[in-house]
């Protein structure tokens, strides 16, 4: 499937790994991109000389094969890691939680292509008139960090509204959703959910066997009353948050300090107690773990077949 993303990107198939914080590491990223997608390393808070480490390994793995970093704005790592992609020469930087105006400039000149993840019409357009290569138009259905438009109205809005490619993010599983993403004026997708099911995914297996047996209520948002909301997995301890936020017997602040860390808890430890396991709302369609190249050949197929009709 050729799009202005495959060529913009140097890439098989329109589709981008989602950079989903202590999650997405060399291991993944490298199995997205030698698959025929674009592979992202998340910068999230992590260390520094980690993420060096992972992106070197990740070159590695992928011998010339492109593959990026997810920076997020919000951490306070991203000044070092705005700095890191340049000295490492990664082809590609998405970036989230933020406005990432003022590095533009500098991956530009880096020839680094930058694909700002955008929740409104205004910031696809902001991202543009700065030079980025690309945006992805994210839905409320995402997981992780969300904003409040759905992808359905978001995607063709953001289309209309710029001249350069969009990628469409946040609800998409399978081929019906990537043909569906192109019919609303998308080159490509983003998909996030979708690969914790994947076998090089290297989360707790708790957290696997969350998102397997998922049903279509069971996720939740959590992180409104910090004007942070983010959807996870319908816990035990994301139901006490949610139920907290609204009755007000946790505030924004005790909220904050109950959750610092939890989605390292989730991912590395399966702590069903403490965890935040984070998801899109999609996720009670996806019932299989499969490799990367099976998910992504399998989305594909599906998706050319239903274009092609």
């Amino acid at each position: 499937m050729n799009t202005k993303i495959t060529e913009l990107l140097g890439i098989k198939y329109p589709i981008i790994q989602g950079g989903m914080a202590w999650i997405a590491e060399s291991t993944l990223a490298s199995a997205v991109s030698n698959a025929g997608g674009l592979g992202l390393i998340a910068g999230g808070s992590a260390p520094i000389d980690y993420l060096r480490e992972q992106i070197r390994k990740t070159k590695e793995n992928v011998n010339g094969k492109p593959f990026g970093v997810n920076v997020m704005l919000m951490s306070p790592n991203a000044e070092d890691l705005a700095k890191l992609v340049i000295e490492e020469k990664v082809p590609v930087v998405t970036t989230g939680a933020g406005n990432p105006g003022k590095f533009i400039e500098s991956w530009k000149e880096a020839r680094i292509k930058v694909i700002p993840v955008v929740p409104s019409v205004a910031l696809a357009k902001r991202m543009e008139r700065m030079g980025a290569d690309a945006v992805v138009a994210e839905g409320t259905e995402s997981g992780g960090h969300i904003g409040e438009n759905t992808t359905m109205c978001l995607v063709p809005q953001v289309v209309d509204g710029v001249d350069i490619p969009v990628i469409a993010a946040g609800g998409i599983a399978d081929g019906r959703g990537i043909a569906a993403s192109i019919m609303l004026g998308a080159e490509g997708v983003q998909v996030g959910t979708r690969f914790l099911a994947a076998e090089e995914c290297q989360i707790h297996p708790t957290y696997k066997e969350l998102i397997v047996k998922a049903k279509d209520t069971d996720s939740i948002v959590t992180g409104r009353t910090t004007g942070h909301p983010c959807r996870n997995v319908k816990t035990k301890f994301s139901k006490q948050l949610a139920s907290g936020e609204k009755n007000g017997s946790i505030t924004p602040e005790e909220f904050e300090e109950i959750t610092l860390g939890s989605l390292r808890k989730a991912v590395q430890d399966g702590n069903l107690d403490e965890g935040s396991f984070l998801c899109g709302a999609i996720a009670g369609m996806i019932t299989e773990v499969k490799t990367c190249k099976e998910i992504i050949e399998e989305m594909f197929s599906q998706a050319e077949s239903l274009l092609n009709e």
